[in-house]
């Protein structure tokens, strides 16, 4: 997957990241990827943003761990929303449009429910986390074992849905995706210390943030909601703009980055909210 669009790179606050484009009126983006891969994740999307919205600031960060990005003490999931919430004050950028992709979509909507931003693209991700965090608890003791690799394969097996895609999609996925063990075993270290209705009460919390501060929120999915996680929607953040893409696996804007590109683009036009960006402070306890 080649791409004419130069990336230049930098490191803010210990995050490395491709920096494209120049600050203005538009809202700068800010890319999370998932766990295991890194910023290149978003240089196909990003590379057809530059024909659709040139010049637009985006800012796809390596998470800590992955990428150029060193190991942080902590990869609890509220310090991981730290570390990127000082990546980007050292960046400068003002209210930006939160984009991630899998675990990242919680992260960027913990990041919106606690400091101000524009709105919210969720790729592949799900506030409703009980029942993932029920079958990560069920295999934490395989995950910390010698049986990682295999428990991990059999994860990814499920959860990519690799065969939907395009063989090109498939291997670039595959040369990207970089597992390891002690990385994964900290970024779902929330999913182990947490019961399944200590996580569902903070993922509500959060879920409410974001509806009262009014932002936009989109998710593209690359399949059809199950029927649960869209009664939780309906409750809990009626106005989420769904977008499902079928036959793109759990890498929707890799399958289509054209058509991603294109929503990123309408971010331009997300203007500030009512109000005085007020957060409440959303945490886990």
């Amino acid at each position: 997957m080649q791409h004419l669009v130069q990336f230049p790179s930098a490191v803010y606050a210990g995050l490395a990241a491709d920096d494209l484009g120049r600050s203005d009126d538009r809202p700068p983006l800010v890319l999370l990827h998932g766990l295991t891969f890194d910023r290149r994740m978003w240089r196909s999307a990003l590379a057809e943003l530059e024909t659709l919205d040139p010049g637009r600031r985006a800012l796809a960060f390596d998470l800590p761990g992955h990428g150029d990005s060193p190991d942080a003490p902590s990869h609890l999931m509220e310090a991981i929303v730290e570390r990127v919430h000082a990546a980007v004050m050292e960046a400068r950028l003002e209210d930006p449009v939160v984009v991630g992709h899998s675990v990242s979509a919680a992260t960027v909507s913990i990041y919106a429910a606690r400091y101000p931003t524009r709105g919210v693209v969720a790729v592949e991700g799900a506030l409703r986390v009980a029942d993932f965090a029920g079958m990560a608890q069920s295999l934490e003791p395989v995950l910390r074992g010698p049986g990682f690799d295999d428990a991990w394969a059999r994860i990814t097996a499920s959860v990519f849905r690799t065969e939907q895609v395009a063989p090109d999609v498939r291997d670039f996925v595959l040369a990207t995706s970089q597992p390891r063990q002690e990385i994964v075993l900290g970024y779902w270290q929330d999913l182990f210390e947490r019961t399944p209705p200590e996580l569902e009460a903070w993922m509500v919390g959060v879920a409410g943030a974001i509806r009262e501060s009014g932002v936009p929120f989109v998710a593209v999915v690359g399949e059809d909601p199950s029927p649960e996680d869209v009664a939780w929607l309906r409750t809990n953040m009626p106005e989420v703009r769904t977008k499902v893409w079928p036959h793109s696996g759990h890498f929707p804007h890799l399958a289509h980055p054209r058509r991603f590109a294109e929503i990123l683009a309408e971010t331009g036009a997300w203007g500030r909210p009512d109000g005085d960006h007020i957060r409440h402070a959303v945490t886990s306890a």
